[in-house]
């Protein structure tokens, strides 16, 4: 292949159209987020106003410099918190000073020498004071040795008390202190020379504990109460020409003006921002729900986020936000995908949206809030009723009048809040959850299902009324097949509510799934006793026979597209077979043919196998509904052996190996079916014709008694009336 034929091939492959896709839909949501900075509210150019701006209701902000530069100032003033650190070391240094001047003193050498080594022992300049100290030391008698430096030790003992700091020995303050901790009785010369064995041994004992010392400033820092900037009605928040400054562009924003100046910079963040959160979004699917990556699904999903981004465009300057379509957004993904998908959804595109447009933490908080209760909400629905949308739009708002209630009275804690504006944000977030999320999306969703060919609990209700065209002509031209399905529908019905699967889905496909027999009905025995013909396989060749039996999938499809069914229905025709093998006719053309001229490839459904659990059940039920109707299985026991069978048959078979279906799952799957098929092919009394004769004498003495009782009637009134 040459350079060429590649890259063109490149160029038609689905990696290329996903990559193209997912860079088209990032490309419009950075256009549609960035565009009201270019043509909408635009009114900052380079740092300077474009117009006079007037306040339109009192606005009060906090001039965050100032009270930055306030709290700096406060955080500096405080004095670093001491904490007193171990100390038994400098008591050490003082023993271990006094032992070896002892040592010194008993030594068998020269006095000038002993002199020598205990001056040594001081760092202090050889002075008048230390020489006397040194004599004293060296020539003192023991009790006098003795108890200066017990005084020294007690002085040292107070001292430690007080606290010595680094800035204390930086000012030369040891001195005073080791003064101010001694006895006043002690002499004035004993003192000098305890102040200066002190000074040898004594170190800092009290060092700034860092943590309390950051704890106190943040305290200090937290007690500065915001200085607040007030624009009152009718005041000129800016004029044109003005230089934007930080208060003045917080006072703008809280009026309602996009203050955002947006180059190219700003527009390939907010394209990186909404690629990243894409990216995360589709590596979530493809990790967790893989059953939606699907272009339908991906489509649907492109084009909620686009009208919801859109929302926030449109809206006039200083309109509420609580206008934006979230609860709405919830129900709808939530109908189609599941409420798992929809919070993650929905969250990415709120971050995104509240990001860029420079929306306030009250707006982040409530809708991430009310967009969780709205998920639990819609979790415990099935949707099956029409009043479901009212109930759910009803909840939604009332939790979104609560919630933003709540938000707004922790923020009059900081902040003086117009109660005018609570109340009309409350009203916005009530009217949005329940007229736009409830009433409006209900008329919405047969729309969504049109335009993506997807399907709603409701569209399935419809599917499943029997006055479908396609119903009346299975049930007109194919009873017998109209009839299994219906049975088949029952079983997958329960079948799937007990294992957790979706049981209105089971029901419509399985009432669907063999549509495909409308085409050729008398060759399927089902439905040739209300023909009255004989076995048409009969005059066919096994191999013919099979084509014909293995046709009605694809007929099936066929129909439901020229019925407009949903794409979802065309798994359950084409896959409640999967690739199973037609073992009838393929036994008659091995006792005709012999096994090793008949390949067993050839007499198997085209599939594809099951891929769901709705699906496994209806290719489970399907096979276990016909066996025991043509077995006429009536006991426990015949029933319970066909269904094991049926089901380790499609095992070893491998038909289930593409479904997420385990074997608790399927051992549910038959007791289910076991109780149901014995309530409807449970065993009946059979009436013998003696029990019948036996009626028809007591019903004949019945009508003697009858005469009997009439004549002595009419005697008792025919004597009344002679009276």
């Amino acid at each position: 292949m040459s350079y060429k034929d590649k890259i063109i091939t490149f160029f038609k492959s689905n990696t290329f159209r996903s990559f193209f896709m997912f860079m088209l839909f990032t490309g419009v949501m950075t256009i549609i987020i960035s565009s009201q900075n270019f043509f909408f509210q635009q009114i900052i150019e380079n740092g300077v106003s474009k117009q006079d701006i007037v306040a339109q209701k009192n606005i009060t902000v906090v001039d965050t410099i100032r009270t930055e530069q306030h709290k700096k100032e406060v955080a500096r003033k405080v004095e670093p918190i001491l904490t007193q650190a171990n100390d038994d070391f400098i008591k050490v240094n003082l023993t271990t000073l006094r032992n070896t001047i002892l040592k010194i003193r008993e030594s068998q050498v020269s006095e000038d020498k002993k002199f020598n080594e205990i001056s040594v022992l001081f760092d202090s300049p050889r002075s008048s004071q230390k020489t006397a100290l040194v004599d004293f030391l060296l020539h003192s008698d023991s009790e006098s040795f003795n108890k200066l430096f017990n005084r020294a030790q007690n002085t040292l003992d107070t001292v430690l008390n007080i606290g010595i700091t680094a800035e204390d020995f930086e000012k030369d303050k040891i001195t005073s202190i080791i003064e101010k901790g001694m006895y006043q009785s002690i002499p004035r010369g004993q003192s000098r020379m305890i102040t200066a064995i002190l000074n040898q041994v004594i170190v800092p004992n009290l060092i700034v504990d860092e943590f309390a010392t950051e704890i106190a400033r943040r305290n200090a820092q937290n007690s500065v109460k915001p200085y607040e900037v007030t624009f009152k009605q009718g005041d000129t928040i800016v004029f044109a020409g003005e230089q934007i400054t930080k208060v003045k562009s917080d006072a703008l924003r809280e009026a309602g003006y996009n203050v955002l100046e947006i180059n190219y910079v700003g527009i390939a963040g907010i394209f990186f921002l909404t690629a990243l959160s894409t990216s995360m979004f589709l590596l979530y699917l493809k990790g967790f729900e893989k059953s939606f990556i699907e272009s339908n699904y991906l489509s649907l999903f492109a084009f909620l986020a686009i009208f919801i981004s859109l929302f926030p465009v449109v809206l006039p300057t200083g309109f509420s936000p609580y206008v934006i379509p979230f609860p709405a957004f919830m129900i709808i993904m939530s109908i189609f995908a599941n409420p798992r998908v929809a919070l993650l959804a929905a969250n990415l595109i709120l971050v995104n949206i509240a990001i860029c447009m420079h929306y306030g933490v009250e707006m982040i908080v409530s809708f991430l809030l009310l967009n969780t209760f709205a998920m639990i909400t819609v979790y415990n629905h099935k949707f099956t009723r029409r009043n479901d949308m009212i109930i759910i739009g009803f909840k939604i708002a009332a939790a979104g009048g609560v919630i933003l209630a709540c938000v707004y009275l922790l923020e009059r804690f900081l902040m003086n809040i117009d109660n005018a504006l609570i109340l009309t944000d409350i009203s916005y977030i009530m009217l949005n959850s329940f007229v736009i999320g409830g009433l409006l999306t209900l008329g919405f969703l047969p729309v969504l299902e049109k335009l993506f060919q997807m399907i709603s609990p409701y569209g399935l209700v419809e599917l499943a009324d029997q006055n479908q065209q396609l119903l009346k002509d299975l049930q007109l031209k194919a009873p017998g097949t109209y009839n299994h399905s219906m049975m088949v529908a029952y079983l997958c019905e329960a079948a799937a509510e007990a294992i957790g699967a979706n049981p209105l889905l089971a029901k419509v496909g399985a009432i669907y799934h063999d549509v495909g027999k409308l085409k050729r009905p008398m060759f399927f025995v089902e439905n040739q006793s209300s023909y009255g013909i004989e076995n048409p396989h009969n005059n066919c060749s096994p191999k013919f026979s099979k084509m014909l039996i293995t046709a009605h999938p694809k007929d099936g499809v066929e129909l439901a597209k020229d019925n407009g069914l949903p794409a979802i229905i065309n798994n359950f025709i084409l896959q409640h077979h999967g690739t199973g093998l037609v073992s009838y006719f393929y036994k008659q053309a091995v006792a005709q043919e012999g096994a090793e001229n008949v390949p067993e490839e050839q007499f198997r459904y085209p599939g594809p196998k099951p891929n769901s659990k709705e699906t496994a059940i209806l290719m489970i039920a399907d096979a276990v509904e016909s066996t025991v109707r043509a077995n006429k299985a009536s006991s426990a026991e015949e029933i319970d052996a066909v269904i094991d069978r049926i089901i380790k048959e499609r095992l070893n078979d491998g038909q289930l190996s593409d479904a997420p279906i385990t074997l608790k799952d399927l051992s549910t799957i038959a007791s289910v079916m076991s109780r149901i098929l014995r309530g409807i092919h449970h065993e009946r009394i059979k009436y013998q014709q003696d029990l019948v004769n036996e009626l028809d004498r007591n019903k004949a003495a019945v009508q003697t008694i009858d005469k009997d009782l009439e004549a002595k009637i009419q005697e008792l009134e025919s004597k009344r009336d002679e009276h």
